[in-house]
């Protein structure tokens, strides 16, 4: 079993910022962070802010005057998501455990969160969370991924490295296509106490200018690379390796094209 698919330390956060950041984050990043601003919201909130990606979209959107507050789990996180921003702007950036939010109730008017939900160990509680800290009328925007179907990249990630330990496969890249069913992710926001619920499904193909960099990035800049060592006798550039030329098969040498598809959610606590 594999508990640490939230534990993104050691060299991972640069690996995640630099080599899955403009490939799989930024486009939604900016995404989010625009349906965020539109509302105009004065006080804001990241959860799983993880290297900043969307913090610095939200701040580039958001009036000067708007205070921002990003939070993750994982401190080396968040230390390259502070080195993003400049002394002077309105940026709070905390460590803090997204089920156990250290606000005080109706703190803030807009909650944010990008790929964060499927890794939280208890998702009912994460949501009764953010309506907690939630003004009323205060809005919830989130994003998931859809399934391995409609990411070939995260289903291609999880074969390769699964095929060096048949019996007992790394689990990293489900984790994050887990949580991609609509409804029942609709019938929780409404159980916690959200409403007037939106959904959208969002597809983006992405140019790949350099695929051994991405097939890097997708075994470095996560916790699969430790799965790997943890299990001893692959290194984790084997699988690198393997991925690469999976990849290759898959979105072609080169200039490569892959699909990605994410669902966003947003949601209101009732005035």
């Amino acid at each position: 079993m594999d508990n640490n698919a939230a534990q993104f330390t050691g060299n991972i956060p640069e690996n995640y910022d630099q080599g899955l950041g403009p490939m799989l984050f930024a486009d939604y990043g900016a995404d989010i962070a625009r349906r965020a601003a539109a509302r105009a919201p004065k006080r804001v909130l990241e959860t799983a802010a993880g290297t900043g990606i969307v913090t610095r979209h939200l701040r580039d959107l958001l009036p000067a005057t708007v205070h921002l507050t990003a939070t993750d789990l994982n401190p080396p996180m968040l230390e390259i998501a502070r080195s993003k921003f400049r002394d002077g702007e309105q940026v709070e950036i905390v460590p803090a455990d997204a089920l156990a939010l250290p606000f005080k109730d109706g703190s803030f008017d807009a909650v944010v969160c990008q790929f964060g939900v499927m890794f939280f160990p208890d998702k009912p509680k994460s949501y009764a969370e953010v309506l907690r800290v939630l003004a009323p009328g205060g809005q919830y925007l989130f994003n998931v991924w859809d399934s391995h179907r409609y990411n070939p990249f995260g289903r291609i990630a999880h074969q390769v490295a699964g095929s060096f330990f048949p019996a007992d496969p790394p689990q990293f890249f489900n984790v994050p296509f887990s949580y991609s069913h609509i409804d029942p992710i609709k019938e929780a926001l409404i159980e916690a106490g959200f409403g007037d619920i939106g959904i959208a499904v969002i597809r983006l193909e992405k140019v790949i200018p350099d695929l051994a960099a991405f097939a890097r990035a997708a075994v470095h800049g996560n916790p699969l690379a430790d799965q790997i060592l943890s299990r001893g006798g692959v290194e984790p550039d084997q699988v690198v390796e393997a991925l690469l030329d999976a990849f290759r098969k898959e979105f072609g040498p080169g200039p490569s094209r892959m699909p990605l598809q994410a669902i966003m959610f947003s949601a209101s606590k009732p005035e």
